[in-house]
């Protein structure tokens, strides 16, 4: 099979300042086939995205490229490719499709005219012809109503939908090359599947290449067909996908397929990087649920949250973010939510903290009903029930050292005997959460996301809560990153008898975490039980919906084909 594009001892350093760098691709080697799909796998930092975007050369203006790197394509290097050449071959021959299509979309122009723009440019179609082209491509990609999404404009759209207009841009002018760089991260297991899928469905009809860039091994088994493995800048395998999966040569890809949680296992701790390049034994030992108790910590009966919203001059309507929930959290247990976004997961959590007013309702806590609480009469449940949010890069003050980021709450409720004792709490607590005690000193710009997650985790424990809610708190995390901070989050409710409301879309997360789980679609609870009941015998259409949108990898493939068989 000959090769569409070959990558030949790519190196590429970052100036970092006037006698600084850091080289963040090392003499990276691999072949993308002709009609193929090679999947780029590696953790945050690998040295993935860099690669991918060398072919294109849409680095930033500080990356240096090694004088002897090739990007071969047609015969001729794209990396000492005159720049009037790269314009004409970006978008018609090599495209791209980014992993967060709100930032790569223009706000202040409708979808329709983004996806006539390339046509027009490279195709030298009319405003016309371009336009009507546009609607046959969101119609291929899937967007529903496609003639009245024409008009749109990108934030009218929901993340799925961008994320197809998108691929829409990308496949406009039938590219020859596709980078998919993490087009799913962000997404719902059902809409990552929709997007999965429908990449893998163009690709056999274009016969384009595809290279698509992942850190979720369960992913790409089931779209590649050759994978290439990276860690910090160096390619560490690469091979068919079925090599790959059913005898991985490195520890390292060993380690990227074992750290994500299984469905048909709950081993009482996950295995991390680290485990399998030091060569340690992993735990084999199982994890049981702690029993209910007799009497919950927290009832929540008729909860309920509406929002007004505008509708022309004078008038308004309701829309129901959560609609009459009612649940129990029992001391010491996790009780999973789920569901995709908009289901009403994040409002329920929030209104549980009273971050969210509810609009009618009873929170009852130690007989209290936290939803009649004033600000000042709730203060006392604040340092309680805690919160970690799922953005670490946003949720910890920049200004603020780790050290003033966990003695702040500190002070405010008057936790610890003053600065020298609340000092010592935070050398404790960083600690416990597994962070060097010279962290005191730094700012969240100095950490990894997984070690800014642990920050967030060491604040929350500083007010010596009962509760926690976990609000997507590990889906922006590496999947190695994600197994430590799980495992994190379990020693500590074994420690202190913390109780969790796990908030997630990730359902292979969420079987590894929960006691109990509910099934949130528009609003409602359409489900509940226990964790092993709901999986094993998930009553709801849209319950086992989403369990059959789980990743599989290779395993989904392999049935499909018995199934087409």
């Amino acid at each position: 099979m000959s090769s569409l594009i070959r990558v030949q001892d790519l190196q590429v350093s970052f100036r970092m300042g006037k006698h600084q760098s850091v080289q963040a691709v090392k003499g990276v080697s691999f072949d993308i086939p002709e009609n193929t799909t090679v999947a780029l796998v590696g953790e945050s930092g690998s040295g993935k995205s860099v690669s991918a975007m060398s072919i294109v050369r849409l680095l930033p203006e500080n990356a240096v490229v090694g004088a002897d790197s090739k990007v071969m394509f047609n015969g001729s290097n794209l990396l000492t490719a005159p720049m009037q050449d790269l314009r004409r071959l970006r978008g018609k021959d090599i495209s791209v499709v980014f992993q967060e299509p709100m930032s790569s979309l223009n706000p202040v122009f409708t979808v329709g005219e983004q996806i006539a723009e390339v046509l027009r440019i490279h195709m030298r179609l009319s405003s016309r012809s371009a336009l009507d082209r546009a609607l046959e491509l969101m119609t291929l990609v899937g967007i529903p109503n496609p003639r009245e999404r024409l008009r749109s404009y990108p934030h009218e759209l929901s993340g799925g939908q961008q994320q197809r207009v998108m691929i829409a841009i990308a496949i406009a002018c039938e590219p020859r090359l596709l980078i998919a760089d993490e087009p799913t991260t962000a997404l719902d297991v059902t809409v990552q599947r929709q997007i999965t899928d429908l990449i893998a469905r163009l690709q056999q009809r274009q016969k384009m290449s595809v290279l698509f860039i992942s850190h979720d091994l369960g992913l790409v088994g089931e779209i590649a067909d050759r994978v290439v493995v990276m860690r910090h800048g160096v390619v560490k395998e690469t091979g068919e996908v079925e090599a790959i999966f059913h005898r991985p040569q490195h520890a390292y890809t060993q380690a990227l397929m074992a750290c994500r949680p299984r469905l048909d296992a709950r081993p009482r701790r996950l295995p991390v990087i680290d485990d399998f390049v030091n060569n340690l034994p992993l735990a084999t030992e199982q994890r049981f649920s702690a029993p209910a108790s007799d009497e919950p910590l927290i009832k929540v009966t008729g909860l309920r949250k509406d929002y007004r919203l505008k509708k022309g001059l004078f008038g308004h309507s309701v829309f129901q973010a959560v609609k009459h929930a009612d649940f129990q959290l029992h001391k010491g247990r996790t009780l999973g939510v789920v569901g995709e976004s908009g289901s009403g997961k994040t409002t329920l959590g929030m209104m549980l903290t009273r971050l969210t007013a509810a609009t009618a309702g009873r929170i009852a806590f130690e007989g209290i009903d936290l939803a009649t609480l004033n600000a000042e009469q709730m203060r006392p449940y604040r340092s309680r029930i805690q919160i970690i949010f799922q953005n670490p890069y946003a949720s910890l003050n920049p200004r603020f050292t780790v050290a003033q980021i966990l003695m702040e709450p500190m002070r405010i409720h008057a936790i610890g005997n003053d600065e020298h004792d609340r000092a010592r709490r935070t050398l404790e607590l960083l600690d416990k959460v597994g962070l060097p005690q010279d962290a005191f000193g730094k700012y969240p710009h100095e950490f990894s996301g997984g070690q800014r997650q642990r920050i967030a985790i060491a604040r929350v424990l500083s007010m010596q809560p009962e509760i926690i809610v976990c609000d997507e708190s590990v889906s922006a995390l590496d999947v190695s990153v994600q197994a430590t901070v799980l495992n994190l989050l379990l020693d500590l409710q074994e420690e202190f008898g913390l109780s969790y409301l796990f908030i997630s879309h990730d359902l292979a997360v969420v079987k590894y975490m929960a006691d109990d789980i509910l099934v949130m679609s528009q609003g409602e609870i359409v489900e509940r039980g226990l964790a092993d009941d709901i999986y094993r015998n998930p009553q709801h259409a849209y319950t086992q919906q989403l369990l059959q949108a789980i990743p599989k990898g290779l395993a989904a493939r392999t049935a499909s084909v018995v199934v087409t068989a």
